[in-house]
Protein backbone atom coordinates (compact mmCIF):
# COMPACT_ATOMS: atom_id res chain seq x y z
CA UNK A 1 0.00 0.00 0.00
CA UNK A 2 1.26 2.93 -0.63
CA UNK A 3 -0.24 5.11 2.38
CA UNK A 4 1.82 6.44 5.53
CA UNK A 5 0.49 4.57 8.47
CA UNK A 6 -0.38 7.63 10.32
CA UNK A 7 -3.74 7.83 7.90
CA UNK A 8 -4.45 4.31 8.29
CA UNK A 9 -7.76 4.61 10.06
CA UNK A 10 -10.89 2.62 10.11
CA UNK A 11 -13.06 4.31 7.54
CA UNK A 12 -16.09 2.21 7.50
CA UNK A 13 -19.14 4.19 8.19
CA UNK A 14 -20.58 3.43 11.44
CA UNK A 15 -24.64 2.21 12.21
CA UNK A 16 -25.58 5.74 13.61
CA UNK A 17 -24.21 7.43 10.63
CA UNK A 18 -25.47 5.34 8.25
CA UNK A 19 -29.06 5.87 9.38
CA UNK A 20 -28.32 9.63 9.26
CA UNK A 21 -27.38 9.17 5.77
CA UNK A 22 -30.36 7.04 4.62
CA UNK A 23 -32.69 9.76 6.35
CA UNK A 24 -30.83 12.75 4.05
CA UNK A 25 -33.76 14.92 3.00
CA UNK A 26 -36.50 14.25 5.43
CA UNK A 27 -37.44 16.76 8.52
CA UNK A 28 -35.08 16.19 10.96
CA UNK A 29 -34.87 18.46 14.04
CA UNK A 30 -31.06 18.23 14.39
CA UNK A 31 -29.88 19.14 18.38
CA UNK A 32 -26.15 18.09 17.05
CA UNK A 33 -25.64 21.11 15.40
CA UNK A 34 -22.71 23.29 16.34
CA UNK A 35 -22.24 25.50 14.01
CA UNK A 36 -23.54 29.02 14.77
CA UNK A 37 -23.93 30.40 11.24
CA UNK A 38 -26.54 27.37 11.05
CA UNK A 39 -28.53 28.52 13.52
CA UNK A 40 -29.03 32.30 13.34
CA UNK A 41 -26.17 33.39 15.49
CA UNK A 42 -23.93 34.47 12.81
CA UNK A 43 -22.89 38.07 11.91
CA UNK A 44 -25.28 40.88 9.74
CA UNK A 45 -23.76 39.98 6.36
CA UNK A 46 -23.38 44.00 6.19
CA UNK A 47 -21.87 44.40 8.81
CA UNK A 48 -19.15 41.08 8.51
CA UNK A 49 -18.70 42.56 4.59
CA UNK A 50 -17.71 45.51 5.95
CA UNK A 51 -14.84 43.88 7.73
CA UNK A 52 -13.76 41.79 5.40
CA UNK A 53 -13.16 44.66 2.38
CA UNK A 54 -11.73 46.73 3.90
CA UNK A 55 -9.30 43.49 5.03
CA UNK A 56 -8.83 42.80 1.83
CA UNK A 57 -7.91 46.14 1.06
CA UNK A 58 -4.78 46.58 3.43
CA UNK A 59 -1.26 45.81 2.36
CA UNK A 60 0.28 41.89 2.58
CA UNK A 61 3.17 42.11 4.98
CA UNK A 62 3.59 38.83 6.12
CA UNK A 63 5.29 38.31 9.63
CA UNK A 64 6.13 34.01 11.33
CA UNK A 65 3.79 35.41 14.51
CA UNK A 66 1.33 36.93 12.69
CA UNK A 67 0.93 40.65 11.85
CA UNK A 68 1.33 42.93 14.94
CA UNK A 69 -2.21 44.57 14.94
CA UNK A 70 -3.63 41.31 14.95
CA UNK A 71 -1.70 40.16 17.78
CA UNK A 72 -2.44 43.03 19.59
CA UNK A 73 -6.09 42.83 19.29
CA UNK A 74 -6.16 39.48 20.48
CA UNK A 75 -4.01 41.14 23.67
CA UNK A 76 -6.68 43.62 23.89
CA UNK A 77 -9.50 40.75 24.07
CA UNK A 78 -7.87 38.93 26.88
CA UNK A 79 -7.24 42.19 28.97
CA UNK A 80 -10.94 42.96 28.64
CA UNK A 81 -11.92 39.43 29.76
CA UNK A 82 -9.20 40.29 32.93
CA UNK A 83 -5.75 38.59 31.70
CA UNK A 84 -2.84 40.59 31.01
CA UNK A 85 -0.81 39.21 27.72
CA UNK A 86 1.79 40.34 26.26
CA UNK A 87 1.33 40.54 21.72
CA UNK A 88 5.20 39.47 21.74
CA UNK A 89 3.89 36.06 23.35
CA UNK A 90 1.19 35.35 20.45
CA UNK A 91 1.34 33.74 17.62
CA UNK A 92 -1.24 33.67 14.72
CA UNK A 93 -2.53 29.98 13.48
CA UNK A 94 -5.18 29.41 10.87
CA UNK A 95 -7.09 27.02 13.54
CA UNK A 96 -6.86 26.09 17.02
CA UNK A 97 -6.26 22.32 15.05
CA UNK A 98 -3.17 24.10 13.40
CA UNK A 99 -2.21 25.45 17.26
CA UNK A 100 -2.07 21.79 17.84
CA UNK A 101 -0.17 20.73 15.23
CA UNK A 102 2.49 22.85 15.42
CA UNK A 103 3.08 22.33 19.37
CA UNK A 104 2.87 18.70 18.51
CA UNK A 105 5.73 19.73 16.20
CA UNK A 106 7.44 21.40 18.66
CA UNK A 107 7.38 19.49 21.91
CA UNK A 108 7.50 15.95 20.40
CA UNK A 109 9.18 13.54 18.22
CA UNK A 110 7.92 10.42 16.53
CA UNK A 111 6.61 7.80 19.10
CA UNK A 112 6.57 10.02 22.03
CA UNK A 113 3.19 10.91 24.14
CA UNK A 114 0.58 13.75 24.82
CA UNK A 115 -2.13 13.02 27.99
CA UNK A 116 -5.49 13.43 27.26
CA UNK A 117 -8.66 13.08 29.11
CA UNK A 118 -12.11 11.80 28.39
CA UNK A 119 -14.96 12.56 28.36
CA UNK A 120 -13.41 15.00 25.45
CA UNK A 121 -13.76 15.65 21.91
CA UNK A 122 -12.01 12.90 19.50
CA UNK A 123 -10.40 15.56 17.14
CA UNK A 124 -7.05 15.36 19.20
CA UNK A 125 -6.41 11.80 18.43
CA UNK A 126 -6.14 12.16 14.45
CA UNK A 127 -4.14 15.73 15.78
CA UNK A 128 -1.96 13.87 17.60
CA UNK A 129 -1.64 10.88 15.12
CA UNK A 130 -0.82 13.08 12.08
CA UNK A 131 2.23 14.17 13.63
CA UNK A 132 3.34 10.77 14.69
CA UNK A 133 2.28 11.37 18.18
CA UNK A 134 0.57 8.94 20.88
CA UNK A 135 -2.12 10.53 22.31
CA UNK A 136 -3.14 8.53 25.61
CA UNK A 137 -6.30 9.26 27.17
CA UNK A 138 -6.98 9.39 30.82
CA UNK A 139 -10.58 9.42 32.29
CA UNK A 140 -11.61 12.07 34.27
CA UNK A 141 -12.75 11.53 37.56
CA UNK A 142 -16.81 12.31 38.34
CA UNK A 143 -18.05 13.22 42.15
CA UNK A 144 -20.70 15.32 41.22
CA UNK A 145 -18.15 17.66 38.79
CA UNK A 146 -15.29 15.91 36.88
CA UNK A 147 -11.88 16.74 38.13
CA UNK A 148 -7.94 15.62 37.18
CA UNK A 149 -7.43 11.79 37.87
CA UNK A 150 -4.09 13.02 39.80
CA UNK A 151 -2.63 9.42 40.28
CA UNK A 152 -3.41 8.75 36.96
CA UNK A 153 -1.43 11.40 36.00
CA UNK A 154 1.32 10.80 38.46
CA UNK A 155 1.79 7.43 37.38
CA UNK A 156 2.23 8.17 33.43
CA UNK A 157 4.74 10.92 33.75
CA UNK A 158 6.40 8.73 35.85
CA UNK A 159 6.38 6.06 33.52
CA UNK A 160 9.87 6.80 31.23
CA UNK A 161 8.85 3.97 28.82
CA UNK A 162 5.45 6.04 27.97
CA UNK A 163 7.56 9.28 26.91
CA UNK A 164 5.40 11.91 27.87
CA UNK A 165 5.67 15.49 26.58
CA UNK A 166 2.93 17.41 26.82
CA UNK A 167 -0.64 17.16 29.19
CA UNK A 168 -3.49 18.14 27.29
CA UNK A 169 -6.37 20.38 28.98
CA UNK A 170 -9.77 21.15 27.40
CA UNK A 171 -10.87 24.02 29.32
CA UNK A 172 -13.78 24.18 29.81
CA UNK A 173 -14.38 20.79 28.31
CA UNK A 174 -15.97 19.84 25.33
CA UNK A 175 -19.11 18.26 26.14
CA UNK A 176 -18.86 18.13 29.81
CA UNK A 177 -18.68 22.04 30.42
CA UNK A 178 -16.14 21.73 33.09
CA UNK A 179 -13.15 23.80 34.15
CA UNK A 180 -10.17 23.11 36.01
CA UNK A 181 -10.05 24.52 39.87
CA UNK A 182 -7.04 26.24 41.26
CA UNK A 183 -5.89 23.72 43.51
CA UNK A 184 -5.63 20.82 40.80
CA UNK A 185 -3.78 23.25 38.48
CA UNK A 186 -1.20 24.02 40.95
CA UNK A 187 -0.48 20.62 41.49
CA UNK A 188 -0.69 19.68 37.39
CA UNK A 189 2.11 22.67 37.15
CA UNK A 190 4.07 21.42 39.56
CA UNK A 191 4.17 17.99 38.54
CA UNK A 192 4.91 18.70 35.08
CA UNK A 193 7.49 21.22 35.77
CA UNK A 194 9.30 18.59 37.59
CA UNK A 195 8.97 15.96 34.88
CA UNK A 196 9.83 19.01 32.36
CA UNK A 197 6.25 18.14 30.23
CA UNK A 198 4.46 20.76 28.72
CA UNK A 199 0.63 22.33 29.70
CA UNK A 200 -1.13 22.54 26.72
CA UNK A 201 -4.65 24.54 27.49
CA UNK A 202 -7.52 24.52 24.91
CA UNK A 203 -9.84 27.55 25.55
CA UNK A 204 -12.16 28.00 22.82
CA UNK A 205 -15.12 28.12 24.77
CA UNK A 206 -13.60 29.80 27.66
CA UNK A 207 -15.70 33.57 26.64
CA UNK A 208 -18.87 31.07 27.39
CA UNK A 209 -18.34 30.27 31.38
CA UNK A 210 -21.56 30.04 32.92
CA UNK A 211 -22.24 32.50 36.28
CA UNK A 212 -19.35 33.40 38.42
CA UNK A 213 -17.20 31.34 40.38
CA UNK A 214 -13.58 32.06 42.33
CA UNK A 215 -13.30 28.30 41.97
CA UNK A 216 -12.42 27.85 38.13
CA UNK A 217 -9.50 29.12 36.05
CA UNK A 218 -11.23 30.78 32.94
CA UNK A 219 -7.43 30.91 30.84
CA UNK A 220 -3.75 30.38 31.66
CA UNK A 221 -2.89 32.75 29.27
CA UNK A 222 -0.57 35.57 30.91
CA UNK A 223 -0.39 33.27 33.98
CA UNK A 224 3.54 33.14 35.75
CA UNK A 225 3.85 29.42 35.71
CA UNK A 226 6.55 26.65 36.61
CA UNK A 227 5.63 24.47 33.75
CA UNK A 228 6.88 25.48 29.76
CA UNK A 229 2.69 26.32 28.86
CA UNK A 230 0.22 27.09 26.00
CA UNK A 231 -3.12 28.49 25.70
CA UNK A 232 -5.32 28.27 22.13
CA UNK A 233 -8.22 30.01 21.14
CA UNK A 234 -9.55 31.37 18.11
CA UNK A 235 -12.11 33.43 15.81
CA UNK A 236 -14.53 30.04 15.47
CA UNK A 237 -15.46 29.97 18.89
CA UNK A 238 -14.74 33.02 20.36
CA UNK A 239 -16.10 35.40 17.43
CA UNK A 240 -18.74 32.17 16.38
CA UNK A 241 -17.00 32.55 13.11
CA UNK A 242 -15.91 29.07 12.05
CA UNK A 243 -15.46 30.37 8.50
CA UNK A 244 -12.83 32.58 8.92
CA UNK A 245 -10.10 30.44 9.68
CA UNK A 246 -8.12 32.37 12.60
CA UNK A 247 -6.64 31.04 15.59
CA UNK A 248 -3.77 31.99 18.36
CA UNK A 249 -2.06 30.56 20.63
CA UNK A 250 0.09 32.26 23.94
CA UNK A 251 3.10 31.02 25.52
CA UNK A 252 4.85 31.49 28.80
CA UNK A 253 6.67 29.50 32.09
CA UNK A 254 10.17 29.33 32.88
CA UNK A 255 11.89 32.26 30.83
CA UNK A 256 14.49 30.59 29.05
CA UNK A 257 12.18 27.62 27.88
CA UNK A 258 9.57 30.26 26.76
CA UNK A 259 12.03 31.70 24.54
CA UNK A 260 13.68 28.45 23.20
CA UNK A 261 9.83 28.01 22.36
CA UNK A 262 8.95 31.23 20.30
CA UNK A 263 12.49 30.84 18.12
CA UNK A 264 11.60 27.17 17.41
CA UNK A 265 7.45 28.61 17.05
CA UNK A 266 8.63 31.33 14.66
CA UNK A 267 10.75 28.77 12.39
CA UNK A 268 7.63 26.68 12.07
CA UNK A 269 4.92 29.36 11.45
CA UNK A 270 7.72 30.59 8.41
CA UNK A 271 7.48 27.49 6.72
CA UNK A 272 3.89 27.64 6.70
CA UNK A 273 2.58 31.34 6.75
CA UNK A 274 -1.06 29.82 7.14
CA UNK A 275 -2.69 32.59 8.12
CA UNK A 276 -4.30 34.72 5.14
CA UNK A 277 -3.39 38.60 4.73
CA UNK A 278 -7.48 39.67 4.75
CA UNK A 279 -8.20 36.88 8.09
CA UNK A 280 -5.07 38.63 9.91
CA UNK A 281 -6.59 42.08 9.43
CA UNK A 282 -10.08 41.57 10.07
CA UNK A 283 -8.99 40.18 13.42
CA UNK A 284 -8.80 43.98 15.10
CA UNK A 285 -12.43 45.01 13.85
CA UNK A 286 -14.10 41.63 14.71
CA UNK A 287 -12.89 41.55 17.96
CA UNK A 288 -13.65 45.10 19.35
CA UNK A 289 -17.53 44.73 17.58
CA UNK A 290 -17.55 40.80 19.19
CA UNK A 291 -20.00 41.70 22.36
CA UNK A 292 -23.01 41.74 20.99
CA UNK A 293 -22.37 38.35 18.94
CA UNK A 294 -21.03 36.99 22.39
CA UNK A 295 -24.23 37.72 24.26
CA UNK A 296 -26.52 37.06 21.69
CA UNK A 297 -24.80 33.11 21.90
CA UNK A 298 -24.82 33.52 25.90
CA UNK A 299 -28.42 33.76 25.71
CA UNK A 300 -29.52 31.33 23.63
CA UNK A 301 -27.37 28.73 25.57
CA UNK A 302 -28.99 30.00 28.54
CA UNK A 303 -32.33 29.77 27.45
CA UNK A 304 -32.06 26.51 25.47
CA UNK A 305 -30.83 25.00 28.61
CA UNK A 306 -33.57 25.74 30.67
CA UNK A 307 -35.70 24.65 27.94
CA UNK A 308 -33.69 20.94 28.13
CA UNK A 309 -34.51 20.70 32.25
CA UNK A 310 -38.16 22.16 31.89
CA UNK A 311 -38.71 19.30 29.58
CA UNK A 312 -37.46 16.61 32.21
CA UNK A 313 -40.38 15.43 34.31
CA UNK A 314 -40.09 15.15 38.07
CA UNK A 315 -39.19 11.74 39.10
CA UNK A 316 -37.93 10.87 34.94
CA UNK A 317 -35.24 8.32 34.94
CA UNK A 318 -32.67 10.74 32.98
CA UNK A 319 -30.61 13.56 33.68
CA UNK A 320 -29.22 16.80 32.69
CA UNK A 321 -25.67 16.81 33.98
CA UNK A 322 -24.04 20.07 35.17
CA UNK A 323 -22.42 22.14 33.13
CA UNK A 324 -20.29 25.28 34.09
CA UNK A 325 -19.54 26.39 30.01
CA UNK A 326 -19.34 25.28 26.57
CA UNK A 327 -22.30 25.14 23.92
CA UNK A 328 -23.33 21.43 24.91
CA UNK A 329 -25.43 19.65 27.30
CA UNK A 330 -25.02 16.15 28.50
CA UNK A 331 -27.97 13.05 29.51
CA UNK A 332 -27.04 10.74 31.47
CA UNK A 333 -29.54 7.66 31.17
CA UNK A 334 -30.13 4.58 32.95
CA UNK A 335 -26.95 2.40 33.48
CA UNK A 336 -28.80 -0.68 31.13
CA UNK A 337 -29.51 1.91 28.37
CA UNK A 338 -27.70 1.64 25.10
CA UNK A 339 -26.49 5.09 24.03
CA UNK A 340 -26.49 3.94 19.99
CA UNK A 341 -30.13 2.41 20.22
CA UNK A 342 -31.78 5.57 22.06
CA UNK A 343 -29.56 7.55 19.33
CA UNK A 344 -31.11 5.47 16.47
CA UNK A 345 -34.36 5.43 18.22
CA UNK A 346 -34.43 9.20 18.05
CA UNK A 347 -33.62 9.58 14.52
CA UNK A 348 -37.17 7.54 14.08
CA UNK A 349 -38.47 10.19 16.28
CA UNK A 350 -37.27 12.92 13.91
CA UNK A 351 -34.71 14.14 16.69
CA UNK A 352 -30.95 13.99 15.97
CA UNK A 353 -28.65 13.56 18.84
CA UNK A 354 -25.49 11.84 19.13
CA UNK A 355 -24.69 8.78 21.10
CA UNK A 356 -22.32 9.46 23.95
CA UNK A 357 -19.81 7.33 23.40
CA UNK A 358 -18.31 9.62 20.26
CA UNK A 359 -17.01 10.99 23.05
CA UNK A 360 -16.14 8.75 25.21
CA UNK A 361 -18.77 9.59 27.60
CA UNK A 362 -20.06 5.66 28.03
CA UNK A 363 -22.62 3.52 26.89
CA UNK A 364 -25.71 5.28 29.09
CA UNK A 365 -25.13 9.02 27.47
CA UNK A 366 -26.45 11.64 24.87
CA UNK A 367 -24.44 14.56 23.99
CA UNK A 368 -26.89 17.90 22.61
CA UNK A 369 -25.96 21.15 21.37
CA UNK A 370 -27.33 23.96 22.83
CA UNK A 371 -27.11 26.18 20.00
CA UNK A 372 -30.47 25.49 17.83
CA UNK A 373 -33.01 27.69 17.17
CA UNK A 374 -35.35 28.05 20.30
CA UNK A 375 -38.39 26.64 18.11
CA UNK A 376 -35.97 23.70 16.93
CA UNK A 377 -34.41 23.25 20.14
CA UNK A 378 -38.63 23.30 22.52
CA UNK A 379 -39.94 20.70 19.56
CA UNK A 380 -36.77 18.92 19.79
CA UNK A 381 -36.58 18.20 22.99
CA UNK A 382 -39.84 17.70 23.99
CA UNK A 383 -40.08 14.67 21.69
CA UNK A 384 -36.74 13.72 23.12
CA UNK A 385 -38.22 13.62 26.30
CA UNK A 386 -41.24 12.05 25.28
CA UNK A 387 -39.89 9.00 23.61
CA UNK A 388 -37.25 8.61 27.13
CA UNK A 389 -40.11 8.75 29.22
CA UNK A 390 -42.03 5.79 26.90
CA UNK A 391 -38.75 3.45 27.50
Amino acid sequence: MPFSRRTAWDLQSNAYSRRLEALSGAPLLDLSVTDPTRCGLGWEPEQLSEVLAAAARAPHRPHPLGLTAAREAVAAHALRRGRRVDPEALLLTASTSESYAFLFKLLCDPGEAVLCFTPGYPLLEYLAGLEEVRAVSLPLDWADGWSLPRQRVQVALEDAALRVRAVLLVNPGHPTGHFVRPGELDWLMALCARHQVAVISDEVFSDYAVGEDPDRVTSLAGGAWPALTFALSGLSKVAALPQLKVGWLWWGGPPALAAQARQRLEVIADTYLSVSGPSQHAVAPLLERLEPIQQRLRVRLAENRARLEQARLPGACWDVLPSAGGWAAVLRLPRHWEDLEVALSLLEEGVVVQPGHFFDLGPSHLVLSLLPPPAVFTEGVARLARALDRR
